[in-house]
């Protein structure tokens, strides 16, 4: 099989390197080529990447809960460079405060996310996401 690649980062002002490292290990040890692009990520780092690895899937996280405003355009950004295919990931703390889940998620899928997460999600989960939408048995 060959390796499905993908960009992982820690989006906007947010330095929580942890999570990051956890989910690079989880990921590569699931079978992905894992582009780690680290943290205090902008957009554009996310995409460029993507552009320059042909990536399949870009995975966004944020903990300091200020995602809602660094992922609005990611996805109309990512068509621009070409990227109308990529699978677009987002999961953490992703709004300030208590939010209604449904609430968010809709807010993202709006954003043209693929799959949002909350916080506490495991690898496990977004790993069997990821084999279902790129088809991998």
């Amino acid at each position: 099989m060959d390796k499905k690649t993908l960009v992982l980062g820690v989006i906007g002002a947010d330095c929580h390197a942890v999570g990051n490292k956890i989910l690079e290990y989880g990921l590569s040890e699931a079978g992905f080529n894992v582009v780690n692009i680290g943290v205090l990520s902008p957009q554009e780092d996310f995409i460029n990447a993507a552009v320059e690895t042909s990536a399949e899937v870009i995975m966004v996280s944020s903990l300091y809960g200020h995602g809602e405003i660094d992922c609005r355009g990611m996805r109309e950004k990512c068509n621009e460079a070409g990227l109308n295919n990529v699978l677009l990931y987002v999961g953490g703390n992703i709004v300030v405060g208590k939010q209604n889940w449904d609430e968010v998620y809709e807010k993202f899928k709006d954003m043209g996310f693929d799959r949002i997460y909350p916080p506490g999600t495991t690898i496990e989960t977004a790993v069997a996401d990821l084999k279902k939408d790129l088809h991998i048995q």
